[in-house]
């Protein structure tokens, strides 16, 4: 017999549908993991091994496949703990397959059964609003995983208890979605004294979306204008607070499924790296330009260094395929 569960990967921002296929069939005792799996999935017979143990549950000492659909798409990470170990609970007959076919599910187990958070769930219930069914997600995500629109959310903490809520016998409570944070401004302009066309410019640039360059001795204020930019901007709108928390979905930094409206501002040092700025690797799941989408970014930079860092912000740009798609607006600070 042969046990399907969906679930998905994770290409960015992007979330491609995986099928999980079990398959139990006479010969020596075995359980391989096939479909361009890495190690964290590799690991997952392991803890699926110790949750079913834990649920008093043994495998069957049959040879037990699972193949992770389409086997060319890259698979990593350890929220398919949840999916193989319900395909293989399916193939053991122990639940329905068939009413797991409405499902997607994501999740990592511990050792002890129990469905732990993992990253980008938010994502997982994006494609399932798209795919028109349901998600099963860790309980600790289940008020991320509401904020998808109309998507019946599975909020299992852990994998007796899902069972259970399968069969019908306990029925899991529904999630519902995370606050909506308070926005903190932080520094206001009015506790500037004086400045007042770099004040006038800073409103101007904040209107337009237009990048900044402040020039001035060490002291005069500048950084200090620059931290007061988020007070004078709109907050995020629906779209944009969405994608915002998708790449902290996706980054595991959605902290209690709770979204802002306050858009990011960042000041990274003025020693970073570039690599610690723009991240790197072919997967890149990138650094400070990533992770504060529509954000807004205050670099110091001196002399020599602006046209230098210019051109290697260019370089990055095409060298590198872009994993995330960042648009921020940039308060150079010069001097």
């Amino acid at each position: 017999m042969v046990a399907l569960v969906r679930t998905v990967a994770y290409l960015g921002l992007e979330a491609r549908a995986v099928e999980v296929q079990c398959s139990i069939a006479p010969g020596l005792p075995n359980f391989n993991i096939v479909g361009l799996a890495d190690k964290a999935v590799g690991e997952s017979k392991e803890r699926v091994r110790a949750s079913l143990s834990s649920m008093g549950l043994a495998l069957p000492p049959k040879r037990i496949t699972i193949n992770l659909s389409p086997a060319d798409l890259p698979k990593e990470g350890s929220h398919y703990d949840l999916p193989i170990a319900l395909a293989l609970l399916a193939a053991m007959g122990v639940t329905d397959a068939e009413q797991l076919a409405d499902f997607i599910a994501v999740g990592e187990l511990a050792l002890d059964g129990r469905v732990v958070p993992s990253p980008g769930v938010l994502l997982a219930a994006l494609h399932a609003s798209e795919q028109e069914c349901g998600l099963i997600c860790p309980a600790a995500q289940g008020s991320e995983a509401k904020w998808a629109s109309e998507v019946p959310v599975i909020a299992a903490p852990d994998l007796l208890a899902l069972l259970n809520h399968l069969k019908g016998t306990a029925r899991l409570p529904d999630p519902v979605p995370g606050e909506v944070e308070a926005p903190d401004h932080g520094p206001d302009l009015k506790q500037v004294k004086g400045q007042e066309t770099a004040k006038r410019a800073l409103e101007i640039a904040a209107a337009g979306g237009h990048n900044l360059l402040m020039n001035g001795p060490p002291g005069a204020g500048k950084s200090l204008l620059a931290s007061c930019l988020p007070g004078i901007l709109p907050p995020l709108s629906a779209s944009e607070a969405l994608e915002v928390s998708m790449v902290q979905s996706v980054a595991g930094t959605l902290e209690g499924g709770r979204i802002s409206r306050q858009r990011p501002f960042r000041a990274p040092h003025h020693s970073a790296s570039m690599a610690a700025l723009t991240g790197g690797g072919v997967k890149s799941l990138g650094k400070r330009d990533s992770a504060p989408h529509r954000a807004r970014f205050s670099f110091r930079v001196t002399g020599g260094k602006l046209n230098k860092f210019r051109k290697a912000i260019t370089y990055r740009a095409c060298a590198l395929r872009p994993t995330f798609f960042c648009q921020p607006s940039i308060p150079r600070i010069f001097g």
